[in-house]
């Protein structure tokens, strides 16, 4: 099968922890099936965007829903040169800035942001004969009947060593606001971060983004779908 090829109809759902490589696997991995590529992450920072915009108390939960529900979310699914906006502001930059990234689980234990935005995810995916749509609860609860399900995993030292380098960022503080994500993340009460049961675990620790790519590839192509 060669680069972009079209098969039908496609779901792919990767979930995992921050620094785990799941936006560099999405996006490589649409590409070479020549399908569309959801960031998730991203529509809950362009939410917590506007909710800091707005100066509404993170703690006043009734109030970020209100922003989530009147905020105009535009998200755009090509792999090679997706757009994020919101009102009608480009935020592509300011969503991975420190004052979202520290707000951002805050905003996204809500219980009605995510209700909104897995509906919105749902109507997305609907939509699409093919894509790849990565997150934190894609596999368990946006997308449980996915093609394929992937939770990556890293070592805490390689995600820190990512994620730092990403952002040019002290390794040791990048470590420790990673623990505190991977915390809230995965206790919040509502669609917790969290493997699938029937998800393929795969540790990127010692792997390079080809390599995890061409292991989902060889799995879809095992299950008839890519």
């Amino acid at each position: 099968m060669g680069q972009n090829e079209r098969t039908g109809r496609c779901v792919v759902a990767v979930d995992g922890p921050s620094g785990s490589g799941k936006s560099t696997v999405s996006r490589r991995l649409a590409v070479s099936l020549g399908a569309r590529y959801l960031d998730t992450g991203a529509m809950y920072r362009a939410v917590t965007w506007a909710v800091l915009r707005s100066g509404v108390d993170l703690t006043d939960v009734e109030s970020v829903a209100k922003v989530a529900g009147e905020v105009d979310l535009r998200i755009g699914t090509d792999p090679q040169g997706y757009g994020v906006i919101a009102d009608g502001v480009h935020v592509e930059k300011e969503i991975r800035g420190p004052e979202v990234t520290a707000a951002v689980s805050a905003v996204a234990a809500v219980p009605a942001v995510r209700e909104q935005l897995v509906a919105r995810q749902r109507e997305m995916i609907t939509n699409s004969d093919r894509i790849v749509v990565e997150g934190r609860d894609i596999g368990s609860v946006v997308a449980p009947d996915a093609d394929l399900k992937v939770y990556l995993t890293a070592s805490e030292s390689a995600r820190a060593q990512r994620r730092s380098a990403e952002d040019a960022a002290d390794v040791a503080a990048t470590a420790a606001d990673l623990a505190r994500r991977d915390r809230l993340d995965s206790t919040r009460e509502v669609n917790p971060l969290q493997q699938a049961p029937d998800a393929v675990a795969l540790d990127t620790t010692e792997l390079g983004i080809d390599e995890v790519v061409a292991r989902l590839r060889a799995l879809l192509t095992e299950r008839g779908v890519a």
